[in-house]
């Protein structure tokens, strides 16, 4: 979709949202209060300027919270304790600690090694989505681990220069994994953080490191090897994948490696302690049941351990400014949105006007209407966080009366919200390897093919885990 046509149907949309919501109040009993109109109208207006403006999304988080603030909706202590609040320490300690990680090769070396045991074109995609899988608990943003992958993908395509088609599906293997695989953390995205903290604040209960963990990570699995088994049949022949593959470490020579951070060979002293430090970080967010430490806290430990001075693997100054600032004042803004939205009574106000059409519908025609509409709002709003800021309050607001616990249909909100394969400019991951110097790898055309097929089996694997399998993992459907 083009700037202007998305610029055309966020207008429209805020239109249409804010007419029904002007005449829905007049002609209704129960009219929505001064400060829930004043919130619908400015939140709105970030809907819009997400979707189509151009501005920078953190820029329009933040004019929007501001305008709440200036129109005494939002107290100013609601925004400051967002920028204080645990989820962006953990963030916070999460990137220092992916900062040094990443500067050791750790991920990348896994990548390699996983590689290098391939025999066929099948097992090499199903090797490297293990590995793609694995830096989610590695480095807390798709972005970043994209351009981790970048090298690996170079070294790659280099290899197998004389199979086009391989290369292709390769190129797209890389970033749908990436993405598709998010999900199995709860530092997958800023959008899991969103929705933790939202859920916190409607219910009074988020879902924690170990929560997250053992809801996402089935899903991550098996959306990543469907979608690894898809791109290989799609996009390449049965000659292709009966032609064995012949890949030895010996193959993966690129400039940008330093010898600190070698993917081949023994471990070197930074990547040993890197590995300790990220085994140690894990081991205590898993076992928080049991000694009751904070994950932010741990995170914080983990940070420190890796920038410790003459033990550490990357100084702290250097760490520091390798932590995406802006990400971090994006999720404070939109949660400071997120709680205007349900203190005013703006999400409970819209979510009754909006649920009368559904409110004689069964629980799983609303939890099938939110997740078709998840899958497919990353037309219009390209991040990930913003479209969960958008849909996340009022969903929860919904659920109760549809009949759904609003656990499960955030849940399952958030994780349908993980497909955005269509365009190059709906992910960054998607537009990191649309170019890559010096190699040909995919277009629009070949994202289209794609999605035609894989954003209908998302959404039905999405409703089929929150139908018959999270139930059995401690998040009731109703």
């Amino acid at each position: 979709m083009s700037s202007t046509a998305q610029v055309v149907a966020g207008a429209a949309v805020v239109a249409v949202a804010g007419t029904y919501a002007w005449h829905a109040g007049h002609r209704s009993a129960d009219p929505p209060s001064v400060p829930a109109l004043l919130t619908l109208i400015v939140f709105g207006a970030a809907v819009w300027a997400w979707m189509g403006s151009g501005l920078d999304d953190t820029y329009v988080s933040l004019a929007a919270v501001l305008a709440l603030i200036v129109v005494g909706v939002l107290p100013a202590e609601e925004l400051f304790a967002a920028l204080g609040s645990e989820l962006i320490w953990l963030m916070l300690g999460a990137f220092v600690m992916a900062a040094g990680i990443a500067r050791t090769g750790l991920a990348t070396r896994a990548a390699v090694a996983l590689a290098v045991r391939a025999r066929s074109p099948r097992q090499l995609v199903h090797l490297l989505t293990v590995g793609l899988v694995v830096t989610a608990y590695v480095v807390p943003s798709t972005s970043a681990r994209a351009v981790l992958a970048v090298p690996v993908f170079v070294a790659l395509a280099a290899v197998l220069a004389a199979r086009p088609r391989l290369v292709k599906a390769l190129a797209l293997l890389f970033p749908t994994v990436i993405l598709l695989s998010a999900v199995g953390s709860l530092l997958g995205a800023g959008a899991h953080l969103l929705t933790s903290q939202i859920l916190a604040a409607a219910t009074g209960t988020g879902i924690g490191y170990v929560g997250w963990l053992l809801l996402g990570l089935p899903l991550a699995v098996v959306s990543s090897h469907l979608a690894a088994e898809l791109l290989l049949r799609m996009f390449t022949t049965r000659e292709d994948r009966a032609t064995a593959v012949r890949i030895t470490p010996d193959d993966f020579v690129y400039e940008r490696w330093s010898s600190l951070s070698r993917p081949t060979g023994p471990l070197s002293t930074v990547q040993l302690r890197a590995l300790v430090v990220l085994a140690g970080t894990v081991a205590l967010w898993v076992s928080e049941p049991l000694h009751g430490i904070s994950p932010a806290v741990v995170a914080l430990l983990g940070a420190l351990a890796v920038a410790a001075p003459r033990h550490g693997v990357i100084a702290i100054g250097p760490a520091l400014k390798e932590v995406p600032w802006s990400l971090l004042l994006f999720l404070a803004a939109t949660l400071a949105l997120g709680a205007a939205l349900i203190d005013s009574g703006a999400a409970a106000w819209l979510a009754g006007r909006v649920l009368e059409p559904l409110s004689a519908a069964p629980p799983v025609v609303f939890l099938t209407v939110v997740v078709l509409l998840s899958t497919a709002l990353h037309l219009v709003v390209q991040s990930r966080s913003a479209r969960s800021s958008v849909l996340v309050p009022i969903v929860v607001a919904l659920a109760p009366a549809a009949g759904l616990a609003p656990a499960a249909a955030a849940f399952a909100s958030t994780a349908a919200a993980g497909f955005c394969h269509t365009l190059p400019a709906s992910a960054k991951p998607v537009s990191v390897f649309a170019r890559v110097d010096g190699i040909d790898t995919y277009d629009r055309s070949d994202l289209l093919r794609l999605s035609r097929v894989l954003m209908p089996l998302h959404a039905a694997l999405v409703l089929a885990f929150a139908l018959w399998v999270w139930p059995h993992l401690g998040l009731p459907l109703t």
